[in-house]
């Protein structure tokens, strides 16, 4: 397993978002856009780990503007944190109404994936390489998620 850095797990897709993503009001539906959250997350994940992966879990997404049909939305996202066999993904969403050049940012999350093996099982990752203090900021706001995410599961 060699180690890898941030920047070698970047992902973007761009989606031009059409009639089929949005409701009656011509807003596109939340999901459409988590969706496209967990497609650009999951490379960004394998580009880490270089195996399988599944979504465990999507941290509370909240959406700061709305989406319209005719905008193109791009999403990124990058590896924030490498633990035993899970890691953290940042995922950051942007709409551009192409007429007007106008980006908006649309909503954040970050989602947890574990890496599993041909027969599903859980399996380890490679060491996450933090190199610039932007890495470091990620990593530490990652881990402090993460402690907050095993108090809310563990039982009383």
């Amino acid at each position: 397993m060699e180690p890898r850095r941030p920047s070698e797990t970047i992902s973007v897709l761009t989606r031009w978002m059409g009639v089929a993503d949005a409701n009656a009001a011509g807003y596109v539906h939340g999901g459409a856009i988590m969706r496209l959250c967990d497609e650009v997350a999951g490379i960004a994940a394998i580009r880490h780990c270089g195996v399988r992966v599944v979504t465990a879990g999507m941290d509370r997404m909240t959406f700061l503007h709305p989406v319209y049909v005719g905008q193109l939305v791009t999403v990124r996202a990058t590896v924030n944190a490498a633990w035993r066999t899970s890691m953290e993904v940042g995922v950051r969403v942007e709409a551009e109404n192409l007429l007007t050049g106008k980006v908006v940012h649309v909503s954040s999350a970050h989602l947890v994936f574990v890496s599993i093996d041909a027969e599903g099982r859980p399996v380890g990752l490679p060491p996450l390489i933090v190199e610039t203090a932007d890495d470091r900021r990620r990593m530490q706001a990652a881990e402090q998620r993460r402690a907050a995410r095993l108090r809310r599961s563990t039982p009383a």
